[in-house]
């Protein structure tokens, strides 16, 4: 029998499931291609195993500490939970990359050459590898992390750093380079932030034609507020949180 917290996930994950099957309709999409990653950030993990028992299998987490954490504890509560998919979506500092190394299943937010060559020296002692994308800032907002490419359609500078970067990162031993991610500015009108999501797709197929041994297909855009403009403008894997948890806890 399913608790109440079940009831409630299971009926708000109904409702975003739905929409990004009408988003994908409305771009001639298969919605099946489309991973939905549950953000499950400041939730403890009694929430993250209801939220599987309500058929959830990708989870993302801001924090890598609250990551590895809140993974342990479920396995902890729920073993069965073992076939979760665990998506470190915020950046990381230096100091705490050891906990993405030895927790994340999937790394959304690689943002700086630095942690890429940390990573990949840590992942080679662990003798694994860690599928990546490359945080992109395409909104110019200094408050943003990412790799600049807020004009990289008309700066040749831009465009060269972002080919050395791809080519860079996709050499170092342990990363898996499988596409981009981004974020869309806050507060701002629709078509704006279609505007970035279209022009981080344009990006992936350029850089794949730039530098075609690369992967890019993975396209990591659209939270709770803009996940169906996201999908509509070719986002593959779509990060929401409230709207299938409801308000977030604050710590």
């Amino acid at each position: 029998m399913m608790t109440e917290l079940e009831r409630d996930i299971t009926s708000r994950l109904d409702e975003v499931s739905g929409r990004i099957a009408y988003a994908a309709g409305k771009a001639n999409r298969d919605p099946d291609e489309i991973t939905l990653v549950a953000v499950t950030k400041t939730w403890p993990a009694e929430v993250v195993c209801a939220a599987y028992q309500c058929g959830i299998r990708d989870v993302g987490e801001n924090r890598p500490e609250e990551l590895a954490g809140k993974k342990r504890r479920v396995q902890e509560v729920l073993p069965e939970a073992a076939d979760l998919t665990w998506h470190q979506i915020g950046t990381v500092q230096s100091r705490k990359s050891k906990l993405v190394v030895e927790s994340a299943d999937f790394f959304h937010a690689l943002d700086r050459l630095k942690i890429g060559q940390r990573l990949s020296n840590q992942l080679q002692e662990y003798r694994w590898t860690l599928p990546v994308l490359l945080e992109l800032n395409l909104s110019g907002e200094a408050s943003k992390s990412g790799f600049l490419a807020n004009n990289w359609e008309e700066d040749a500078t831009q465009q060269e750093n972002l080919r050395n970067v791809i080519e860079t990162i996709s050499q170092l031993p342990g990363l898996k380079l499988q596409g981009l991610m981004t974020m869309a500015p806050w507060g701002v009108h629709e078509e704006l932030i279609r505007s970035v999501f279209r022009r981080t797709r344009l990006l992936a197929e350029w850089l794949q034609k730039e530098v075609p041994k690369v992967d890019m297909s993975q396209l990591s855009m659209g939270m709770s507020g803009d996940f169906e403009i996201a999908i509509e403008e070719g986002a593959t894997i779509v990060r929401v949180g409230q709207a299938i948890f409801g308000q977030r806890h604050q710590t």
